[in-house]
């Protein structure tokens, strides 16, 4: 019997999927394209809302393969239990990387020279000009030093930076110089000029950045999120903001989306994009080659890649 694959973007538009499978399209409309119970291989919806991603999945008895598009997997997580044992979860490393590094840089640099401040200026036609922080000279520190972590100091690599310092799950050696462990995270905040979030949301990781943590961060510091919204306490956030002790840039935030009137919003010293870190131009090309691999793997038996976990292990 042919496998039925549930896709997000249309078959006849990925060159290179093989052959011998049964492609059903669905990016989260009300109607799903055919029985859950036959779908064996779920490519779950981009940037769509945790509940219509997880609605097929209780139904898909069949299902072999659960595959994000996004590096995170927090929005599929609460229904892998409804799933029988053996389905392995994947993440979309590799897709997102140049477009999430790209907006850290552009936060970073945006925040440090002062841009929100010349655009307010420009659309009331004012010259505001002033001194303002540059990106050389300052000490950053890489919160979740995986695949995207390493992306972003590729990108800082070019700034003439005082040091990079890096921070992830465990210890252990890159090309680029050590990776702390999380454990030695508070003894590491007291020297960043710049803290950059690039960690997955876990339980590890879910209000990491509380008011301790932010407590030990210098005066001045830059805090970047590009990882979860709840991987930072946004009351404890708030109250070091509006003391004006440190400033942060913001693609993620929590609540998410950030409703109108949220007190984030004019807090001191913000910026705010919203959640913008993957979705740009670098997407598509990558989330296709990244289906094609891996569909191409699932026919022939292959081992599947980005294999986060297996359900019932």
């Amino acid at each position: 019997m042919t496998s039925d694959v549930w896709l997000p973007i249309h078959a006849d538009e990925i060159e290179g999927l093989p052959e011998g499978l049964n492609y059903r399209f669905w990016d989260g409309d009300q109607e799903f394209p055919a029985d859950p119970a036959d779908c064996e291989f779920y490519v779950v919806p981009y940037m769509k809302p945790p509940a219509v991603s997880q609605r097929p999945m209780a139904d898909m008895t069949s299902l072999r393969v659960v595959q994000t598009l996004s590096a995170g997997v927090d929005h599929v997580q609460p229904s892998l239990r409804s799933l029988r044992p053996g389905v392995q979860l994947c993440n979309a490393r590799g897709v997102h990387e140049a477009s999430t590094g790209e907006l850290a840089l552009a936060l970073i640099l945006a925040s440090l020279r002062g841009i929100p401040d010349f655009v307010r200026a420009q659309d009331k036609g004012e010259w505001r000009s002033g001194f303002h922080q540059a990106l050389a000279d300052k000490s950053v520190l890489i919160v979740g030093y995986g695949s995207i972590g390493s992306a972003i100091e590729d990108r800082l690599a070019p700034f003439e930076l005082a040091r990079v310092a890096r921070v992830a799950r465990s210890e252990r050696t890159t090309a680029r110089g050590p990776v702390h462990p999380l454990t030695e995270l508070p003894a590491l905040l007291p020297e960043a000029d710049i803290v950059v979030l690039s960690t997955p949301l876990t339980d590890s990781t879910r209000g990491l950045v509380n008011a301790d943590f932010l407590s030990r961060m210098k005066d001045g510091a830059l805090l970047v999120n590009v990882a979860r919204g709840q991987v930072v306490d946004t009351l404890a956030l708030l109250a070091e903001l509006e003391r004006g002790r440190i400033t942060a840039a913001l693609d993620v935030t929590d609540p998410e989306p950030l409703p109108q009137g949220h007190p984030l919003w004019q807090a001191p010293g913000v910026l705010i994009s919203p959640h913008v870190g993957g979705p740009t131009s670098a997407f598509l090309p990558r989330a296709k080659r990244l289906l094609v691999t891996q569909l191409n793997r699932f026919v022939n038996r292959e081992p599947l890649g980005n294999v986060v976990l297996t359900t019932g292990a």
